[in-house]
């Protein structure tokens, strides 16, 4: 996760009974007391009823630690090794290196290239992330692993500002250039456009329940006609409309990251075990209800948790307290996975 900025008010898959919604957990390990992979595996098995994981590297100790779990993981390559994947034969490589010796012991849903590249403001990462997308795919290809699907997420600093969700469009300058040809490979792959909308940066403090999907009158979007009485939705719409302003509103939205701190700085006043709960179980809830959001009714939005464990190396309180475990794995609150 990055600290960014959203528009004003505009990575573990949890498995329910009820609903075919799949919603996952970031695995994050900025840490230095956290469990070894292969026991977090055991606990998710044993005593979550968590299935799906997003991590932040390709760590060969987890890739190990998941096998013959039945978990599947998404797995990243660092923003620093796009660059030299571009070349096919170094692609082909990284294939042969991270993926062959664990598929399909390991189960992988998502290679991931890079994480908020566009927000990095690096301009080699931008000018060759799709190319190393798609070196990766044609790699993923020439050994026949179509299961695994390749994409990159965003942050929402992507899109300008915009008064309504049907207002919104990508960043000027970057749509041709790069979001046209993003979304062109996602169509031609099948793969999702991936975003990571956190309503906690950004809300307007006076409507927390909006942000929070506690109750609330809602936002009239005036072009529209349709309200929205969560920010979840209304920062999705806004991630819809910028694509189907391209044309590109066939392709598969999933959510990267989301989530809420349960403890922050005094400067961090919503920051809260209150918020957090309301925020990650509503969602939850949202997502697996198969709703949809008013511009994409009953569409299922693949979301992504942020996070397991807090991460005590974090820089600020907040930061650090975004999981829904501490390291010795009893939960910081219970938000209806946890099987004890």
């Amino acid at each position: 996760m990055m600290k960014h900025i959203i528009l004003p008010i505009l990575y573990l898959l949890l498995s329910t009974t009820t609903s075919s919604a799949i919603m996952g957990i970031n695995y994050g390990r900025v840490a230095n007391n956290l469990p070894q992979p292969s026991k977090v595996a055991n606990f998710l098995t044993s005593k979550t009823t968590l299935k799906h994981v997003k991590i932040f590297d390709f760590d060969p100790q987890i890739l190990q630690g998941f096998a013959n779990t039945n978990i599947s993981l998404t797995i990243t390559i660092p923003n620093a090794n796009i660059p030299q994947l571009t070349n096919p034969s170094l692609a082909q490589s990284w294939i042969a290196t991270n993926i062959i010796p664990y598929y399909p012991k390991t189960i992988i849903r998502y290679i991931i290239m890079g994480n908020e590249v566009q927000f990095s403001g690096d301009q080699t990462l931008m000018n060759n992330t799709i190319k190393a997308m798609n070196s990766i795919y044609q790699a993923l290809l020439s050994k026949n692993l179509t299961k695994i699907k390749v994409t990159t997420p965003h942050s929402l600093a992507i899109l300008e500002r915009s008064k309504y969700p049907s207002f919104a469009r990508f960043k000027m300058g970057y749509e041709k250039v790069f979001f046209i040809p993003l979304l062109e490979f996602h169509r031609k792959t099948k793969s999702p456009f991936m975003v990571n909308p956190y309503p906690y940066f950004g809300f307007d403090p006076n409507n927390v329940n909006f942000a929070t999907f506690k109750e609330n009158d809602g936002l009239l979007d005036k072009s529209t006609g349709l309200r929205y009485y969560n920010m979840f939705d209304y920062l999705m719409d806004a991630v819809y409309s910028s694509m189907k302003r391209l044309g590109y509103d066939d392709v598969e939205i999933n959510v990267g990251e989301t989530g809420w701190p349960s403890l922050g700085d005094p400067s961090e006043p919503f920051a809260t075990l209150e918020n957090a709960v309301s925020y990650n179980s509503n969602l939850i809830k949202h997502v697996s209800s198969g709703n949809g959001t008013p511009l994409m009714p009953n569409r299922t939005l693949e979301t992504y948790i942020f996070a397991l464990f807090n991460e005590n190396l974090k820089s600020s309180t907040s930061e650090r307290n975004y999981g829904l475990f501490r390291p010795d794995f009893t939960p910081v609150y219970d938000v209806g996975v946890f099987n004890p």
